[in-house]
């Protein structure tokens, strides 16, 4: 059986388990919400713990909190900080909007161990919570936990998928296949143009994130409840950005104007409107790649993927291309991570956004698919895939679409009789060209070139 002890705020007492570190109000919070078994994820509540810690020594600084409490309270977020009393940090994202009892939790756990190891009474409000609110400390979790993971983990991750999917396309450069255009065939592109295709996303999308970094990295922390800053010291706000800047290896500065920091979350909202962005384009990857390895025998065939697992439990030697179907459902939940979000978004009443938590769960849930996902695509499957020379060949030759440079030379309406009885034949278009018109097979074999076709321009009337 758990044994209590009795802890006491503003509202009374409630039962605390003996051993747990935290206190009355986060025991409040579990006693409330069982809406999921979802809690905040650790780059959130280190988030949290990075601003408790810029804050004691601020506050220090500014003569507000004594030197030992100080040296108590970093001393305790250090130590969870460093994976220490994880499991104290329990709550359910479905909670109060601002999230209030997370703010409370860290600092119930801080101002305990603190206490434990200064042998002095800390107070969660008093001491740990000084200069703040739960208003701009869980805005400013969001800002700075998403940050981090953008920065730390994502940008780098589409750096190395970029560089995977250029290194492909430089060594495909030569290999010519059939264009497609609505799954229907079209003019000749070489493999290394249809990557180079991918690569540009890749690298756009990595370029609309940076913009979104660097907004993310504004904070609203010392607008405390409502903007205003009550409660706060004059100079609070840049010298909290300094010391946190100096911790976490980002530069943040003070948000404008904290009265929009704590009533809206249009930042986090574009934020994730960016990673929807990279989910479609990433989606778009996977998708081509599962088109070009259907078959072997009745797809395209055009490439194949390295095999990774059985494919069914019932059809021997089947093998599917399930990193492409992995990140494709990433992709799903990160679309749908971003329409929560908007919702989320919505609810700034006034001085406060009400949806704080869920935004948070969902944004950093996106970072993580989509960094997961970027290096899962890029090492696992675009980094050694084999070209099926052969069949792209085969379909290539029969492509009655090559007719389309002769257009500038016999009119599109001669163009597509050719290529019309080419594909009811089921003949080469050269031969059936070479039928239809005055040109010569070499002059054909020249016009008709898909490699020649695959950059573009327009055929000369000389043959030449």
């Amino acid at each position: 059986m758990t044994d209590y002890r009795s802890e006491k705020d503003s509202m009374g007492e409630v039962d605390v388990p003996l051993a747990a570190k935290y206190g009355a109000q986060t025991q409040r919070a579990l006693n409330n919400f069982s809406i999921s078994s979802l809690t905040l994820p650790s780059s959130f509540i280190d988030a949290v713990l990075q601003i408790k810690r810029a804050a004691a020594l601020v506050n220090h600084q500014f003569g507000l909190l004594d030197k030992t409490r100080c040296k108590a309270i970093v001393t305790a977020i250090d130590r969870l900080l460093g994976g220490e009393y994880r499991d104290q940090f329990p709550l359910d994202v479905f909670q109060t909007g601002s999230g209030t009892s997370t703010n409370m939790n860290v600092n119930e756990v801080v101002a305990n161990l603190a206490g434990e190891h200064s042998k002095l009474p800390i107070s969660a409000n008093d001491h740990v919570n000084m200069s703040q609110s739960s208003n701009d400390v869980i805005p400013s979790a969001i800002h700075l936990s998403a940050a981090l993971q953008i920065a730390n983990r994502l940008l780098p991750a589409l750096e190395e998928l970029a560089l995977d999917i250029d290194q492909r396309a430089s060594e495909l450069g030569g290999v010519i296949k059939t264009g497609r255009t609505h799954l229907m065939d079209a003019m000749p592109i070489s493999l290394g143009q249809e990557l180079s295709a991918w690569s540009c996303q890749v690298a756009k999308s990595r370029e609309r994130l940076e913009f979104a970094l660097g907004q993310l990295c504004q904070l609203s922390q010392g607008g405390t409840a409502v903007g205003s800053g009550i409660n706060a010291p004059e100079g609070f706000a840049v010298a909290f950005c300094r010391t946190l800047s100096a911790r976490v290896g980002l530069t943040f500065t003070p948000n404008r104007n904290f009265f929009e920091g704590l009533a809206s979350q249009d930042t986090a909202v574009a934020a994730s409107g960016q990673l929807r962005s990279l989910a479609v384009a990433l989606m778009k990857i996977s998708n081509d790649l599962r088109w070009m390895n259907s078959g072997p025998l009745s797809g395209l065939g055009e490439i194949q993927l390295t095999a990774l697992q059985p494919g069914s439990s019932i059809m021997p030697g089947k093998v599917n291309p399930v990193i492409p179907e992995a990140v494709a459902m990433a992709c799903a939940q990160v679309i749908g991570n971003d329409s929560c979000i908007t919702v989320a978004g919505q609810s700034g009443n006034f001085q406060l956004n009400v949806m704080l938590p869920v935004i948070a769960y969902n944004l950093l849930q996106s970072v993580e698919l989509m960094s997961n996902a970027s290096e899962a695509l890029g090492a696992q499957c675009i980094a050694d895939f084999q070209p099926q020379e052969a069949n792209m060949q085969r379909a290539l030759s029969k492509n009655p679409v090559l007719v389309t440079a002769l257009n500038p030379l016999i009119g599109y309406l001669k163009a597509a009789e050719i290529a019309k009885r080419a594909y009811a034949e089921g003949r080469d278009i050269i031969d059936v060209a070479e039928q239809m018109t005055d040109f010569s097979r070499q002059q054909l074999l020249e016009y008709l070139d898909p490699a020649a076709l695959a950059k573009g321009g327009v055929p000369r009337g000389d043959g030449s």
